[in-house]
């Protein structure tokens, strides 16, 4: 028997054609890989030429990754925020009665308190004009009477009231318009006479109100006017009695003394 390739050939030595059966069980593995070696072949081509693993440009295998134990313990995994909900989103669903309550329960509240903020500012603003009112009143009424005046107001005042009251009884007989007018002229020229800056800033005071309509201050001026006048008329015939009267007594005087000296 000659072994030559990838076979085996036998050779007939004993007899006509007769095989032993050690050479049939070599041409039997002979068959076999015959058969096999092909596929073999292809097999252990396709292995070799195609990757088994996958390479990564950053990362290491993972059977490297594997093979050493981390120093460090697993950390949990990271949780995600949850995305706030945009307010212009529409909503999918419709309201719960829930949600309308609580809508109806903030409109409410919402115009309640409109309302007692409104309440709230008028009141201020009136407390702030009340408060404002007595301050200017009570400042006009401190600037009537200022201290440097050393005009004494309670003695004066009442002897105003009575000089009025006086010309209220003068005239008491007589006719309506003097009973009107008498008693509060009296009482007028009593104030100019016993409390002169204190009379002063009352008028100043009334005529500020009086500028206020027209018509009344107009007829304050024309009545001022004539009484201004008037007084003056008055202090004129005054000093022209005066001057008459010490005429006369001087004339007298001189008669006398003449008909002294002529009875001597």
């Amino acid at each position: 028997m000659l072994l030559s390739g990838h076979g085996f050939q036998t050779t007939e030595t004993a007899g006509d054609g007769i095989r032993s059966p050690l050479c049939q069980v070599l041409n039997l593995l002979t068959e076999v890989k015959r058969a096999i070696f092909p596929t073999a072949v292809a097999a252990s081509a396709i292995t070799t030429l195609w990757p088994t693993t996958i390479v990564h440009a950053e990362a290491p295998p993972e059977h490297s990754q594997l093979s050493r134990k981390p120093i460090y313990d697993d950390l949990p995994p990271l949780r995600s925020k949850p995305q706030p909900k945009s307010p212009t989103e529409p909503s999918t669903s419709s309201p719960t009665p829930t949600d309308r309550l609580a809508s109806q329960i903030k409109r409410a509240r919402l115009t309640l308190h409109g309302y007692s903020a409104s309440a709230e500012t008028r009141f201020n603003d009136f407390m702030s004009t009340l408060l404002r009112q007595e301050r200017s009143f009570t400042s006009t009424i401190a600037s009537l009477a200022p201290l440097e005046s050393n005009e004494r107001i309670m003695p004066g005042a009442l002897y105003v009231l009575v000089a009025a009251m006086s010309g209220s009884i003068i005239t008491r007989n007589r006719n309506i318009l003097l009973r009107a007018t008498v008693p509060f002229a009296v009482g007028v020229g009593a104030a100019w006479v016993l409390l002169p800056i204190t009379t002063r800033n009352v008028a100043d005071l009334v005529w500020t109100y009086e500028e206020k309509a027209p018509l009344i201050a107009e007829n304050h001026m024309r009545i001022k006017g004539a009484a201004q006048e008037g007084w003056r008329q008055v202090k004129e015939k005054g000093e022209w009695i005066k001057d008459w009267s010490d005429e006369r007594v001087r004339d007298g005087r001189e008669a006398v003394e003449g008909w002294v000296k002529k009875g001597r």
